[in-house]
């Protein structure tokens, strides 16, 4: 249940015409009272005999009790209270009582018995909008200061006692909301979505990996936003402002949004605070963690995918081992990573990518400071993934993707956990609402390659699959028979098959893998357990079977790129187990 004040007004009849309209859509069905102040207020929705100015000169009393140099100018509060798509259709009476709760808890009818004069007007199945007076009954002004938060905290608990869906509690690290005005103007021009929200993705894009003002800026142009910077006496950029070109002003006049009202870490100084260098940075967990050498140029997407996943993997050690501020970090730049995975990624995932980043970013902002620098390794796979262009979708990077995916989920699910240890509500079912998506994404990612290697455990030879059995049962006794039972324990045959003719101890690899992180409440354990195998052994995300032999050039470019990642890992994660 969202209740939303809004800004105050100076005109109640004007409010009260909006109330018992149709709605700019034909959308107010019904509207009538439910509650007032005293219960017995006039409504011009249910009895023909009174308008709607008998409602207002009702309301509109106690003005009259002050001298016209100290009436308010802005008198009319304004309050909506909705609730979830899911919850039951509540009657009259519900909504009613939880008028009279708002009220009370806000400081507008406190139960003294010289509130202020309110009614609440229902026009729709799902929400109330309550109208109130801003002065008392006794010519005093209501103590409504943090109004808002009061109102939060009560629907909180009107949320248990009505068996309703419970909103996490917000910490004010949320990025605002478009306005009911932004929305009803993209919905007129025909967007999708209002300007606020498009800009606030472009500029998340943008800033994703970049390394400077200068890129920075690029790629805002490049992404065909309007720009304004403002600028010093001294030439100092302190800031800058960004507009769609179809978003305009009645005068025809861009619209411009600054930064920070974007969201909160999107200000200039906090985008600055991304380019900080290690040294720069407050110490993390592990201090004694040697500078990370440079990295050799990406090659292309699945190159960039499988860096990305090695340091993710070097992320979630911080999340779990680090302190807050690393930690914090390290789940901002994850934010970065799924906002380059977003723009770069193949059309069949794109759009839960997409809705992913956009749920993951409010779990990247909570009142922990983020100590920069020590996020290097995954900035820099969010550099690398916007700079080796977008991904096919098949063949290698296709399969990269896969991995990558499985690595980001992990993440995702990381970081609502971190966010819950703490009781940071908003953030964690944000990183859980991402993590769903991220899971659509991998299945629509992982169909091709996951069949391309099931193929091959399928057609190994009956020894070779009855010694990777016993090896399943052997490192992994207690997961043995489910992972056997599994669509993918072919693949994961093929894969440690892979390994051992590569040169690898399966058995170390396979103990390795297994400890990571937990595997029981994985949706698939094989499938897991083959994207890390093949990350941890340097395998070619999609090997060669006979029926994608199409692929066999591609895949012979990628395996000399392949042959660079041992070394890169000890680059990326240089505290790996071994």
């Amino acid at each position: 249940m969202i209740p939303r004040i809004h800004q105050q007004g100076s005109r109640t009849l004007g409010l009260l015409h909006y109330l018992y309209g149709k709605g700019t859509h034909e959308e107010h069905i019904d509207p009538h009272l439910v509650a007032s102040f005293d219960g017995m207020a006039p409504d011009p929705g249910r009895d023909p005999s009174v308008t709607k100015k008998d409602l207002q000169h009702l309301l509109d009393q106690p003005l009259s009790l002050l001298d016209a140099g100290h009436r308010p100018d802005q008198h009319v509060w304004h309050c909506s209270v909705r609730a979830a798509p899911d919850d039951p259709i509540l009657s009259d009476e519900q909504w009613g009582d939880i008028a009279r709760r708002t009220v009370a808890a806000t400081g507008i009818d406190p139960g003294d018995g010289a509130g202020c004069r309110w009614a609440a007007v229902r026009h729709a199945d799902d929400h109330i909008h309550i109208i109130a007076t801003l002065v008392r009954e006794d010519g005093r002004r209501p103590d409504h200061h943090r109004s808002g938060k009061r109102a939060q905290a009560e629907c909180r608990l009107i949320e248990k006692e009505l068996g309703l869906h419970q909103v996490a509690s917000g910490d004010g690290t949320a990025a605002k909301r478009s306005t009911s005005a932004e929305r009803h103007k993209a919905e007129r021009e025909g967007r999708s979505r209002p300007a606020r929200e498009e800009l606030r993705e472009s500029v998340r894009c943008a800033v994703a990996g970049a390394t400077s003002e200068e890129e920075f800026f690029d790629r805002l142009a490049a992404a065909g936003l309007l720009i304004r910077k403002r600028v010093a006496p001294s030439g100092d950029l302190l800031g800058y402002k960004v507009a769609l070109p179809v978003d305009r002003n009645k005068d025809g006049e861009p619209v411009f949004y600054a930064g920070s009202t974007l969201a909160p870490d999107l200000s200039l100084p906090r985008v600055r605070e991304r380019w900080a260098r290690p040294a720069e940075a407050a110490p993390s967990g592990d201090s004694t963690r040697p500078e990370q050498p440079t990295l050799p140029d990406v090659t292309g997407p699945a190159f960039a995918r499988r860096r990305a996943s090695a340091a993710a993997w070097q992320a979630l050690l911080i999340i779990d081992q680090g302190d807050d501020g690393a930690a914090a970090a390290q789940i901002a730049a994850a934010g970065e990573i799924l906002d380059a995975l977003a723009k770069t990624s193949a059309a069949h995932t794109r759009a839960e990518f997409r809705e992913a980043a956009t749920g993951f970013e409010r779990a990247s902002r909570s009142h922990v400071k983020a100590v920069r620098g020590h996020d290097r390794a995954l900035r820099q796979a969010a550099r690398d993934l916007i700079h080796s262009g977008p991904a096919l979708g098949r063949g290698e990077d296709g399969a990269t993707t896969a991995m990558l995916i499985d690595m980001a989920f992990f993440l995702a699910i990381a970081a609502a956990n971190w966010h819950a240890k703490r009781h940071h509500g908003q953030q964690a079912a944000a990183a859980r609402q991402a993590a769903g998506h991220l899971r659509a994404a991998y299945r629509a990612a992982a169909g091709e390659p996951m069949a391309a290697l099931r193929y091959r455990g399928q057609h190994l030879a009956p020894r070779v699959r009855q010694r990777q059995a016993d090896l399943i049962h052997h490192v992994l006794p207690a997961l043995a028979t489910r992972v056997q039972a599994e669509a993918g324990w072919p693949a994961l045959a093929a894969t440690l098959d892979e390994a051992r003719r590569a040169g690898h101890d399966p058995a170390a690899l396979l103990t390795e893998a297994a400890r990571r992180r937990e595997l029981g409440t994985v949706t698939s354990i094989s499938d897991v357990l083959v994207w890390r195998l093949r990350r941890g052994a340097h395998l070619p995300a999609l090997t060669e079977t006979r029926h994608d032999t199409p692929a066999r050039g591609n895949r012979r470019k990628e395996s000399s790129v392949s042959s660079a990642l041992p070394s890169l890992s000890t680059v990326i994660d240089p505290n790996r187990r071994r």
